[in-house]
């Protein structure tokens, strides 16, 4: 079992049908859609850890993109319905990962793979801030060792 197949892994699903807006003049899915989609479900994944709309408009305190992967591996197409699952991958003491897998709800075909580093930002001052102290605790099966993290060149 991997850490992300882990049964206390954070995960959610979403499912969008793709709408003409979408798409470009092929009908076929415009790859910034894909990070709207992927985009809506990180929203629903922060949620389900604690940080809810409502209080990340209360507490001034965001998860912050800092860096997307994605592949794009095969194409979606107008009218198809989409199946967005996200999780929470990895984290240290400052940032964390999720993952997102886009299918096609039909057969279940991997559309787009994509990850993202995320860091916690307290507005107004815009400084990162450790994850929540019970996160190590809570997904200390996610943990990435010390030795593991990059820090940069």
């Amino acid at each position: 079992m991997t850490p992300a197949e882990h049964p206390l892994t954070p995960r959610i699903r979403t499912e969008v049908q793709v709408m003409f807006f979408d798409t470009d003049c092929a009908a076929v899915v415009h790859n910034i859609s894909y990070l709207r989609f992927i985009e809506t479900a990180r929203t629903l994944l922060a949620e389900q850890l604690g940080m809810g709309l409502a209080e990340m408009a209360r507490t001034q305190l965001f998860p912050v993109v800092a860096r997307t992967e994605i592949d794009y591996k095969r194409p979606a197409v107008l009218g198809d319905k989409l199946h967005i699952d996200g999780w929470l991958e990895s984290l240290d003491r400052t940032r964390f990962w999720c993952g997102f897998a886009v299918r096609r709800a039909g057969d279940g075909a991997l559309m787009v793979s994509s990850r993202q580093m995320l860091a916690l930002v307290q507005m107004p001052a815009g400084r990162p801030v450790r994850l929540p102290a019970d996160w190590s605790r809570r997904y200390a099966h996610l943990l990435v060792p010390k030795a593991a993290v990059c820090t940069g060149p």
